[in-house]
């Protein structure tokens, strides 16, 4: 990791609005059987002292309608709740799977198209298991336990996002991802509706434009908020990759409730230039600006140069020989790929750089944690003797 400027690398300035990618957290949890002859993408391990549970939420706004397809007359989010458990207490529980055999086979047709790299057959993407435990049973903290949102890349998934979240809510925080419907190559919802069926697929398009960029992004900001009142929660984390990224620092401007937020290479612009309105006024509360070497452009710069000309809480890191990807579960799914013939060593670089995956997701996982410790720290957990005492 470094501040220093390094040497520039052509990037697509449309990537971090791109079309869509990824993959979806389950809705329902299904076993994970790989094809024959198809390799097993493995997530690493998360690093902290609590096992993880996991539950999927369906949260439903009805003041809005869908800005994609507004045939479906609501707003509807998925959302993924990740929590420390009870130390033991995540055996017995299964592991939840990165996709269901749903969402899966959809991410199998459009994951090429929309990340050219990626390989169009040869993967089994309903094999991978994550870290976490459906319904394991939550560690009891004493007080308030602070929740930390992640909203995912432009046309991503949640899913991509479940080592980080894992390894954080390892360590003590909950952690809610949040899938962004019609942005999102795909989501899964509990039962199809009318306007959409069960798997929805994104409606979003390689032309996109300027004003359907600040669609996305005011929508995102949108979900968040409302993802907020639908918990009840107040004193917030946020963070988020890519156009995840440029909502995070949005959505804090415009809500106090909000106490800090990673950006994780995210414009502070519209694809027109002009800045948003965080760049614009600044901030008055922690924010992370974290890029790669890789992707580092004039127009990134710009952006975020305007947001720390005012000064503040706000700091700028940089993780060398890296590029976009890195933060999201590409940094270990993407050498694996490599190894099996699958990738190129040019479209590994392309997407996560160069950097070793044991070099590059510890420094992604130690910088969030890093950030959040001191801005949003977690509680001593309560001890053993005291568990069921604080959970009455």
């Amino acid at each position: 990791m470094t501040s220093r400027t390094p040497g520039r690398r052509a990037v697509t300035q449309g990537a971090l609005a791109g079309a869509a990618a990824l993959f979806l957290g389950a809705a329902a949890v299904a076993p994970a059987t790989a094809r024959p002859g198809a390799p097993v993408l493995r997530l690493p391990a998360p690093t902290g002292p609590y096992p993880v549970g996991a539950t999927v939420r369906h949260l439903v706004d009805h003041t809005r309608n869908d800005p994609w397809v507004p045939g479906i007359g609501v707003r509807e989010l998925m959302i993924t709740v990740l929590t420390p458990a009870v130390p033991g207490g995540g055996r017995g529980f299964p592991r939840m799977p990165q996709l269901t055999p749903g969402a899966a086979a959809l991410f199998t047709r459009l994951g090429p198209l929309i990340r050219p790299h990626l390989p169009r057959a040869g993967v089994d993407w309903a094999a991978t298991l994550t870290h976490a435990r459906v319904a394991a049973p939550p560690l009891p903290l004493p007080g308030r336990r602070p929740v930390l949102l992640y909203s995912p890349g432009g046309g991503d998934s949640r899913a991509m996002g479940s080592s980080l979240a894992i390894d954080l809510a390892s360590y003590g925080w909950t952690v809610v991802t949040v899938d962004h419907p019609g942005d999102a190559s795909e989501v899964e919802f509990p039962t199809a509706r009318p306007g959409r069926d069960r798997v929805r697929e994104t409606a979003l398009r390689p032309d996109i434009d300027a004003a359907i960029y600040r669609t996305m992004v005011d929508t995102r900001v949108t979900d968040l908020r409302f993802v907020l009142d639908a918990l009840g929660l107040d004193r917030v984390g946020l963070y988020g990759h890519s156009a995840g990224g440029t909502a995070v620092a949005q959505a804090l401007h415009e809500d106090r409730r909000i106490a800090a937020a990673a950006v994780l290479e995210g414009y502070l612009d519209g694809m027109d230039g002009t800045l948003l309105p965080v760049a614009r006024d600044g901030v008055d509360r922690p924010v992370l600006l974290a890029g790669t070497d890789g992707f580092r452009d004039d127009r990134l710069d710009r952006s975020w140069s305007a947001l720390l000309a005012h000064g503040g809480p706000v700091v700028r890191r940089q993780l060398d020989d890296s590029d976009h990807w890195v933060f999201t579960d590409y940094a270990a799914l993407v050498p694996q790929l490599q190894e099996a013939g699958l990738m190129t060593a040019e479209g590994r670089a392309d997407m996560v750089g160069t950097a070793a995956p044991r070099v590059s997701v510890p420094a992604v996982r130690g910088l969030l944690r890093s950030f959040f410790t001191r801005h949003l720290p977690v509680p001593a957990a309560v001890p053993p003797g005291r568990w069921r005492a604080a959970s009455q």
